[in-house]
């Protein structure tokens, strides 16, 4: 086997057999785990695999909730919840929390003045990050537990699930998610939604290096998504130059 052979096959899963780039690489990396494995234990002398390179796959945006589809969500949760799940979609809508973050949370986290608030989070491999916190969220939050005003070093569950009355989960914060879009007909929301949702918002006003502190990505790569998916901005941009 060479590696020329190995290129001809890669271009055969692309053109004859039309297989999806994310398809064609598990075949690829299998073969390179294969050939890794043969060169290990000395079976062959090198490896005609590791010259292969893999096919780019495109990353697609992800969903981009719209200004309806935002408005209706925080009208069901308003008129038909409590202020627990107001605060939480808030909170989710204005600081861009994975589902895990929010669930975390504890009282001591959360910092809140007259005029300002910050929130720390521990995210991906134990990563803090400080997200500040706008007046939209602070009502929202001193709504649900006015004793948020006062600092605290209380380590226990911001938001406590209604039965059990332990820290909410991530499955019970789908659920939460997933009633009050119902109600708005907002079809298939996730709390990730909501969290991209803040991404795209914040990517048209805030520079890059910063949306991806407020994101906490380790790469800029993974916060572009979010300035791909503002290309009808960049059309926009453009016509206000236009001579007709």
């Amino acid at each position: 086997m060479t590696t020329p052979t190995l290129t001809e096959y890669r271009a055969y899963l692309q053109q004859h057999l039309h297989l999806k780039p994310n398809s064609v690489n598990r075949s690829l990396v299998s073969l390179k785990r294969y050939f890794t494995w043969l060169l290990s234990t000395g079976q062959i002398r090198y490896d005609p695999a590791k010259a292969v390179k893999l096919v780019g796959e495109e990353r697609i945006p992800p969903r981009h909730l719209s200004d309806q589809e935002e408005q209706a969500l925080v009208a069901a949760v308003t008129e038909k919840g409590d202020r627990r799940d107001r605060a939480i979609i808030v909170l989710l809508l204005h600081t861009g929390l994975r589902a895990r973050e929010l669930c975390t949370i504890t009282r001591s986290q959360v910092r809140l003045g007259k005029r300002s608030g910050t929130l720390t989070v521990q995210g991906k491999r134990n990563k803090y990050r400080e997200i500040p916190l706008n007046a939209t969220v602070r009502v929202a939050l001193v709504a649900y537990d006015s004793s948020l005003l006062r600092p605290s070093h209380d380590a226990t569950p911001l938001f406590l699930s209604e039965k059990r009355h332990t820290q909410l989960t991530e499955r019970g914060l789908g659920y939460l998610i997933k009633k009050y879009a119902d109600r708005a007909h907002v079809n298939d929301l996730s709390p990730h939604d909501l969290r991209h949702r803040f991404g795209y918002r914040m990517a048209k006003t805030v520079p890059l290096h910063r949306l991806a502190q407020l994101m906490g990505h380790d790469s800029l790569d993974t916060t572009m998504l979010y300035v791909q998916g503002t290309r009808d901005d960049l059309q926009q941009a453009v016509e206000t130059i236009a001579w007709t």
